[in-house]
């Protein structure tokens, strides 16, 4: 039988592994500091600036803190150790305490440091005020401009809470654990500098083509920082944001799935026996967009019917896509893909 001294020590690390580095299973819990604290941070919508300040500042002291709560908690735990009597402890369990209160020590005083002259000092008040500029007289009236523009529906956001990327009209966010990187459009130039293929991930059921982007900036004062994002949100980040986007050599970014499978459905349609249009006659327009002429016949299929054809598909099953039969949308009689005729 383990003795409760190791199962603590082992329980402790795996949940400070968790509370650092937050899994799914502890945001649902509420296990977060943006949770726990959750009175005290005030609202991200209301104050964006202000509430990262804070939300950095206390997570400094809470995982500062992770060592002393191991050492007390092991008073508990292993009574017969004597680790509440500092004079009784051995050499190593005294210099663990006294590291663990140096690192909680210098902790409180950075913080405090940062607090001095209304958070002056801090790193987030710091990134602001490289970008103090007209129409902007300090670093308040630019953290205003960036908490305008987060209250905004229209923004491009994506990630967990510890490392978010955030896109306005002007500016470039990355929200880590202990700091906010930030960066002008129109000082930065995007480039997307590696991809990585992942076959399992905790949020999706498909594999997923993970991107990570540079954002550098004319700035000097502004460190270049790395977003990452999902392949499939690329092109809402690209509609998002105004600074170019450089594709390093050899980096080739991958489709949606949908738009993986149209190119696929348009390529098979083209090898299926062509449909002459007779002199005269005027295709009806496309049933799924209505908005241009049918490119096929039988179903009047068009790029936006393929999509309808995607639709009625199982999204868990791609690799039976191209051999499944769906209802047409005007009769419902069951078609395949080899029912399909490109008009010429």
């Amino acid at each position: 039988m383990e003795s409760p001294d190791l199962a603590f020590t082992l329980a402790y690390v795996a949940f400070s592994l968790c509370f650092v580095f937050t899994p799914n299973e502890f945001r649902s819990a509420g296990l977060t500091i943006q949770n726990v604290f959750s009175s005290w941070l005030g609202s991200e919508d209301v104050g964006f600036i202000q509430y990262h300040v804070r939300r950095t500042s206390i997570t400094v002291l809470v995982h500062s803190a992770l060592p002393l709560g191991y050492y007390m908690g092991m008073c508990i735990a292993a009574p017969e150790k004597n680790l509440g009597y500092i004079h009784q402890v051995s050499d190593s369990w005294r210099a663990f305490l006294l590291l663990s209160l140096c690192i909680q020590l210098t902790s409180w005083t950075l913080v405090i440091y940062w607090s001095r002259r209304h958070w002056h000092n801090h790193p987030i008040s710091r990134a602001l005020q490289a970008h103090i500029q007209p129409p902007h007289p300090g670093w308040g009236s630019v953290a205003s401009s960036v908490n305008t523009e987060f209250r905004r529906i229209d923004k491009f956001a994506t990630g967990a809470p510890g490392a978010r990327v955030i896109v306005t009209d002007s500016w470039v966010l990355k929200v880590t654990t202990y700091h906010v990187c930030m960066a002008l459009q129109t000082d930065c130039h995007v480039t997307v500098t590696e991809s990585r293929q992942h076959q399992l991930t905790p949020d999706l059921a498909s594999p997923a083509q993970i991107l990570t982007l540079r954002v550098d900036s004319i700035n000097p004062a502004v460190r270049p920082f790395d977003i990452r994002l999902l392949s499939t949100e690329y092109a809402e980040l690209r509609e998002k944001l105004h600074a170019p986007i450089r594709n390093s050599p050899n980096v080739v970014i991958h489709q949606t799935m949908s738009e993986l499978f149209l190119e696929t459905f348009r390529a098979q349609v083209d090898l299926n026996q062509p449909y002459t249009l007779p002199s005269g006659q005027e295709m009806e327009p496309c049933i799924g967009c209505m908005q241009v002429p049918a490119n096929s016949k039988l179903v009047r299929l068009c790029q936006a019917e393929g999509r309808w054809f995607a639709s009625r598909q199982d999204q868990q099953r791609p690799e039976t896509w191209l051999s499944s039969r769906v209802p047409c949308p005007t009769c419902r009689a069951r078609f395949c893909i080899l029912d399909i005729c490109a008009v010429h």
